[in-house]
């Protein structure tokens, strides 16, 4: 069974109910913790958000890569990438 993602709208609404605040006031938290989750993970660093997981920058080192069109071997330059290990609590609520 798949759903459609919760909207931001709809997370700012929910957030605002949970929290007893108005929606104002959830937008500028839920905004805050996006700002500060990308500059921490953009300045090559992670973050824990409990109950949910760890986000973090990883470096990915030079690499050979095939082109699955055209067959042609490459190199792509070194990069970093984001990544997401969930926590052992959200997984167990999505599996209990």
């Amino acid at each position: 069974m798949t759903t459609k993602p919760m909207t931001k709208t709809q997370l700012v609404a929910a957030l605002s109910e949970k929290m007893g605040t108005d929606k104002k006031t959830a937008n500028a938290a839920l905004d805050a913790l996006s700002d500060i989750v990308m500059s921490e993970v953009a300045a090559g660093g992670a973050i824990t958000v409990p109950g949910i997981g760890k986000v973090m920058c990883r470096a990915r080192p030079e690499r050979q890569v095939r082109n699955p069109a055209t067959g042609e071997t490459m190199t792509k330059p070194a990069d970093k990438a984001v990544k997401v290990t969930i926590a052992k609590a959200l997984k167990d609520a999505v599996n209990g």
